[in-house]
């Protein structure tokens, strides 16, 4: 099995900065042992669909969560939530949006497309850390996805 095959965490977020705190959060609270990072809405699509560079994945392994930043370079984060809240096979997968936009549009329109938690990325270091935790904490502690 291909370490790739055990994520359960995907982290799509462009800002290294915001990256690392995420990582650094998820881990301290034991949920970064099985997390993945990439940097950009292709990348991303690539990964869950087990395409391009990831095609070597085994796409029955399905993700516990998706942290998903919005402004990246490439294909948006609305994009990218888009293609998965239509696909059938990626639809019930929890997605949470971690973004520095607290416009109104955003917040609607990832709404509108099935988006499971909406965060504004605190800019203060403990609160961005305590933010991360506690989604950490209810989405692969608490709640209970559907198995596949």
């Amino acid at each position: 099995m291909n370490e790739l095959d055990v994520v359960e965490v995907l982290l799509v977020e462009d800002n290294p900065h915001d990256a690392e705190m995420t990582i650094r959060a998820l881990t301290k609270g034991n949920f970064g042992h099985k997390l993945h990072w990439v940097k950009d809405g292709v990348e991303a699509l690539d990964f869950i669909h087990c395409t391009g560079a990831y095609a070597g994945r085994h796409p029955e392994h399905q993700l516990r969560l998706v942290l998903l930043d919005l402004k990246m370079p490439r294909l948006n984060g609305l994009d990218v939530l888009r293609n998965l809240k239509t696909d059938p096979v990626t639809n019930t997968i929890p997605v949470v949006v971690m973004t520095s936009s607290n416009e109104d549009r955003d917040v609607l329109e990832s709404h509108e497309l099935g988006v499971n938690g909406y965060v504004q990325k605190p800019v203060q270091y403990q609160l961005f850390m305590e933010a991360v935790t506690q989604i950490g904490e209810y989405w692969l502690s608490l709640n209970q996805s559907p198995s596949r």
